[in-house]
């Protein structure tokens, strides 16, 4: 049984997640004190966390900030605006998914099922060290680490980074990467692909690795070995 932490003030929808995810035997945590999310989230150390964001005290991009100094726990981003930006943001603070409101409760379960998959059975595998450009990736710890530094991934950056590596110096489609990371591409923004592999190239840039990942206009992205280049 997995432990979600349902980080939503709307007590009516709270409510119904919750039965619609018990009926899925997943265990569902609500927020005692909107000031102390920190607190329960620590309490509860749940597999998977669903935030808002729209929010009492702080709003939900503080959330999830604040449990991303903290851990690589996977997080799905609740939201009724329908700005891009808040896609775009969420995305960039490390979240998994985003799930514009309203919406219908079997994809929210699809996304879910498809994420605790993922990274549960992904962590699991035997082999958790691999070398790549000079670097050490902990597939395990979700650590790159070279002479330049250490840095760590989120769930979704190190599957993305595993999956080109798996294929380097090849072209991996973005429907490859949408249909490995998110199962279904019906549910799926084109532009959340994207996001996700521009914050991975970006945090691989802190440690001079990003030009190691190429884009191929209207293909997909390749992961280059340093001495093809």
């Amino acid at each position: 049984m997995f432990n979600i932490l349902l980080i939503e003030d709307d007590f009516s929808l709270y409510t119904e997640i919750k039965e619609r995810l018990n009926q899925w035997s997943y265990e569902i945590y609500g927020i005692k004190d909107f000031s102390k999310v920190m607190e329960d989230f620590s309490e509860i150390k749940p597999d998977l966390v669903i935030i808002d964001i729209q929010l009492p005290k702080f709003d939900g991009f503080h959330w999830c900030r604040m449990i991303r100094s903290h851990s690589n726990v996977p997080i799905i981003f609740l939201s009724s605006r329908d700005h891009p930006t808040d896609m775009v943001m969420s995305m960039q603070l490390g979240a998994d998914d985003f799930i514009q409101k309203p919406f219908h409760f079997d994809v929210l379960i699809a996304k879910i099922q498809a994420i605790l998959r993922r990274v549960y059975n992904y962590s699991s595998k035997q082999i958790h060290i691999k070398t790549w450009c000079g670097a050490t990736i902990d597939y395990e710890r979700n650590l790159v680490k070279n002479n330049d530094g250490t840095i760590e991934l989120t769930k979704n950056e190190m599957f993305i980074l595993k999956l080109l590596i798996d294929h380097k110096n090849k072209v991996v489609t973005r429907d490859k990467l949408i249909n490995s990371l998110w199962d279904d591409k019906r549910f799926i923004s084109d532009n959340t692909l994207t996001v996700n592999v521009n914050r991975l190239r970006k945090r691989l840039e802190e440690i001079k690795l990003g030009r190691f990942i190429e884009t191929k206009v209207g293909q997909g992205y390749m992961a280059l070995e340093e001495d093809i280049l």
